[in-house]
This record gives structure tokens, sequence and C-alpha cells, in this order.
């Protein structure tokens, strides 16, 4: 949450819930729309360390808000996470751990592990699709999540297969 935070207030000072409002428009209901005690809590951390400052904001009808600015450390920090590249492939993924030690236990084969996994993608591809058709077809943004997400899910519907093939 940190830096979408920062990048959003590389672009224009804002108070918490314009920063809510923000992910929301920009990402849709493609990514869940983030708690805005998380945001304040965030905002304060990032404040703590030197990344944002703020400014209590007078209003006439309501109680002040508090903009936040971004400061020099903050847009250093946010060049640096946006020059980095992502973290890539797991290595460690739980699933395979379940599906190699679990049959030494006895509780399981490892077909009905894949298969459970198998359904448990499948429902989270049907549940993908009706998140698609539900988005605003001029949300580039989100369909391009939504997307991504599909991909990964396909990729790993895929290397279930492969498992399949290899320890049966």
């Amino acid at each position: 949450m940190r830096h979408p935070l920062l990048a959003l207030l590389a672009k224009e000072p804002a108070h918490g819930y314009e920063l809510k409002q923000s992910l929301e428009a920009i990402f849709g209901s493609a990514y869940p729309s983030p708690n805005i005690g998380q945001i304040y809590v965030t905002l304060n951390r990032l404040e703590k360390d030197g990344y944002v400052r703020s400014v209590d904001v007078e209003q006439s009808n309501r109680p002040n808000k508090k903009v936040y600015y971004l400061t020099a450390a903050g847009r250093e920090a946010l060049e640096q996470w946006i020059d980095e590249p992502t973290e890539g492939p797991r290595v460690r993924d739980e699933f395979f751990m379940k599906l190699i030690l679990a049959p030494m236990t006895g509780l399981s084969d490892p077909m009905a592990l894949i298969n459970r996994q198998r359904r448990h993608y499948l429902s989270l591809m049907r549940e993908l699709n009706e998140l698609a058709e539900r988005t605003d077809p001029a949300n580039r943004v989100a369909l391009l999540l939504i997307e991504g997400a599909m991909l990964h899910l396909q990729a790993d519907l895929d290397w279930l297969e492969r498992c399949q093939e290899e320890l049966t």
C-alpha cells in the first residue's frame, strides 16, 4: 500500500479518502478496495519515515482535514520502487509442498490434492470471468489486471496437469 499511495501523491497532494477514491477509480472492482483505516495507518507511517508531510486544512462546515504531500525522500523511494524488478515466479510453493509431503503422511493422495486444487482454480477463474463481465469496458486498467490474474491461473492449471503427469 505504501508505494501506490506515494505514486498518487506524486501526481498531487490529497487526503486519505481522496487517495482511497483514486485507487478505486483507477483499478475498479478488479482490485480489492483498500480499507480507509489501512490508508491512514500507512500515511502515518510514511510521514514518520519522512516520505510524506501533512498539513491541516481548515474546512468551514466540517472538521479540518489532513492533506498529504510527497517529500523529496518519498519521491526517491517511489523512483527506487518503480525501477526495481518485481518478484518473479515462486519456487517455494505451498501447494507443491502439500502435494509432495501429504502422501507421506497417509492423509491424502496426489490425485485428490491435484483435483481439489484444480476445482479451486477453476472456481477462481469463473469469478474472474464474472468480474470481467461486470467491469466497465472503458476501464482498461481493471480489465488488464483481471486478464493478468486469469493468465496466471491458466498457467497454474497447466502446471497442475504437468504435476499429474509426473506424479501418477
